[in-house]
């Protein structure tokens, strides 16, 4: 079975990065600590590090669940991966863009997300009750695996392509796609550092949520067609027609 080349490679885990990055739960997991810390005068340098240490912890997660799988991949799979595999990232990447078109948002005011309320509410209170650096930190870890029903299929189509690849891009893949994923929490972070108002920010994410959905969506779709159609369809027609 053919591999990818090194740019097609990047490009690949580029695009599952981005699908990533349009997931919206440790956005409004950002805004919620934001807007507790503001609402009791926290200094500004004490909500810098309250937002900077919840980033960190969330591209800490991104890094750890895409080297996990890519692990995983690497000691179960053959050197060749099979075309079954492909074939399953392939289809649970269709299948989870189906959902985010469907369902990633409640039909609803406002940016409520497709978690259970309870759970909603779970993670609201713990936004509120973090005052520290370690919480705030945690807080971002916690944020980056309660989303993964919806971030595996991008996760697992990038550990695919990038145990493919040697040591040295692989580490490189690896930081790209977590850069990638958290670069959304970058730029709030770095608009409520400014003094930017937390309601023009969500009323940004509440005037563009179903671009958002559609967005993550569809690139998800697109991403798992074109992994399908190159490693899949394109293997399956060469082998049919080399056994002629």
């Amino acid at each position: 079975m053919h591999g990818f080349d090194l740019l097609t490679s990047f490009s690949i885990v580029l695009l599952a990065a981005v699908c990533h990055a349009s997931f919206q739960l440790s956005i409004s997991m950002l805004t919620l600590l934001s807007g507790h810390a503001l609402g009791r005068k926290t200094a500004h340098l004490r909500l810098m590090r309250l937002t900077g240490s919840f980033i960190l912890g969330a591209g800490v997660m991104v890094a750890l669940l895409l080297s996990s799988i890519a692990f995983a991949f690497n000691t179960l799979l053959p050197v060749r991966t099979p075309l079954l595999v492909w074939a399953a990232c392939a289809g649970g990447g269709v299948g989870v863009g189906l959902s985010v078109w469907l369902f990633y948002f409640r039909h609803e005011s406002g940016t409520s997300l497709w978690i259970p309320r309870s759970f909603a509410r779970f993670l609201g209170d713990r936004a509120k009750a973090t005052k520290e650096s370690a919480e705030a930190f945690g807080l971002g870890l916690t944020s980056i695996f309660a989303e993964f029903l919806f971030t595996f299929a991008p996760l697992t189509i990038a550990a695919l392509v990038l145990i493919q690849l040697s040591s040295d891009w692989q580490l490189l893949g690896v930081l790209l796609y977590a850069g990638i994923a958290i670069l959304p929490l970058m730029i709030v972070g770095i608009l409520i550092g400014g003094g930017h108002k937390l309601s023009r920010i969500q009323h940004w994410r509440e005037s563009n949520k179903r671009f958002l959905q559609f967005a993550a969506g569809s690139g998800l779709i697109i991403l798992a067609a074109y992994v399908y159609v190159e490693q899949v369809l394109t293997v399956a027609v060469a082998s049919t027609i080399g056994a002629q």
